[in-house]
Protein backbone atom coordinates (compact mmCIF):
# COMPACT_ATOMS: atom_id res chain seq x y z
CA UNK A 1 0.00 0.00 0.00
CA UNK A 2 1.19 3.56 -1.08
CA UNK A 3 2.48 5.74 2.19
CA UNK A 4 0.53 8.77 2.51
CA UNK A 5 2.55 12.21 1.92
CA UNK A 6 1.14 15.16 4.44
CA UNK A 7 -0.10 18.54 2.44
CA UNK A 8 2.47 20.62 3.55
CA UNK A 9 5.23 17.93 2.38
CA UNK A 10 2.89 17.32 -0.75
CA UNK A 11 3.04 21.23 -0.94
CA UNK A 12 7.02 21.38 -0.69
CA UNK A 13 7.69 18.45 -3.28
CA UNK A 14 5.53 20.66 -5.87
CA UNK A 15 7.55 23.60 -5.20
CA UNK A 16 10.78 21.91 -5.58
CA UNK A 17 9.31 20.27 -9.24
CA UNK A 18 8.30 23.61 -10.62
CA UNK A 19 12.18 24.85 -9.64
CA UNK A 20 13.42 21.21 -11.34
CA UNK A 21 11.30 22.25 -14.38
CA UNK A 22 12.89 25.78 -14.36
CA UNK A 23 16.25 24.70 -14.04
CA UNK A 24 16.09 22.04 -16.70
CA UNK A 25 18.88 22.96 -19.49
CA UNK A 26 18.48 23.27 -23.13
CA UNK A 27 21.06 21.39 -24.80
CA UNK A 28 22.96 23.54 -27.49
CA UNK A 29 23.85 20.71 -29.49
CA UNK A 30 20.47 19.62 -29.78
CA UNK A 31 18.68 21.12 -32.74
CA UNK A 32 15.59 23.11 -32.24
CA UNK A 33 16.75 24.80 -28.94
CA UNK A 34 13.78 25.43 -26.73
CA UNK A 35 11.69 23.92 -29.75
CA UNK A 36 13.30 20.63 -28.88
CA UNK A 37 10.29 18.36 -28.27
CA UNK A 38 12.06 16.67 -25.82
CA UNK A 39 12.65 19.57 -23.59
CA UNK A 40 9.20 20.87 -23.97
CA UNK A 41 8.14 17.34 -22.64
CA UNK A 42 10.24 17.40 -19.56
CA UNK A 43 9.21 20.28 -18.57
CA UNK A 44 5.70 19.60 -19.18
CA UNK A 45 6.40 16.76 -16.93
CA UNK A 46 7.75 18.12 -13.82
CA UNK A 47 4.91 20.92 -13.86
CA UNK A 48 1.90 17.89 -14.45
CA UNK A 49 3.69 16.04 -11.76
CA UNK A 50 3.45 19.47 -9.50
CA UNK A 51 -0.23 19.94 -10.22
CA UNK A 52 -0.68 16.18 -9.44
CA UNK A 53 0.60 16.45 -6.48
CA UNK A 54 -1.75 19.33 -4.82
CA UNK A 55 -4.92 19.05 -6.67
CA UNK A 56 -6.65 16.96 -4.38
CA UNK A 57 -6.10 19.05 -1.20
CA UNK A 58 -8.83 21.76 -1.70
CA UNK A 59 -11.28 18.90 -1.41
CA UNK A 60 -9.79 16.89 1.91
CA UNK A 61 -11.46 17.23 4.85
CA UNK A 62 -9.92 19.25 7.67
CA UNK A 63 -7.76 21.17 4.89
CA UNK A 64 -7.35 24.97 6.24
CA UNK A 65 -8.02 27.70 4.09
CA UNK A 66 -4.29 29.50 4.06
CA UNK A 67 -3.65 25.09 2.87
CA UNK A 68 -6.15 25.79 0.11
CA UNK A 69 -4.55 28.99 -1.07
CA UNK A 70 -1.28 27.55 -0.56
CA UNK A 71 -3.05 25.33 -3.60
CA UNK A 72 -4.07 28.19 -5.79
CA UNK A 73 -0.59 29.25 -5.25
CA UNK A 74 1.10 26.32 -6.70
CA UNK A 75 -1.20 26.20 -9.85
CA UNK A 76 -0.30 29.73 -10.68
CA UNK A 77 3.37 29.43 -10.43
CA UNK A 78 2.92 25.79 -12.70
CA UNK A 79 1.22 28.35 -15.06
CA UNK A 80 3.59 31.06 -14.74
CA UNK A 81 6.43 28.64 -15.03
CA UNK A 82 5.00 26.89 -17.70
CA UNK A 83 4.80 30.79 -19.71
CA UNK A 84 8.08 31.68 -18.83
CA UNK A 85 10.04 28.97 -19.85
CA UNK A 86 8.60 27.36 -23.03
CA UNK A 87 6.96 31.32 -24.42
Amino acid sequence: MARLIPAAERIIRARALIQQARELSVSPDIEGGRNNFSYIANVKDHLRQARDLVKFIPMTAGVSVEMKEEVKRIFQEADQADQDILR
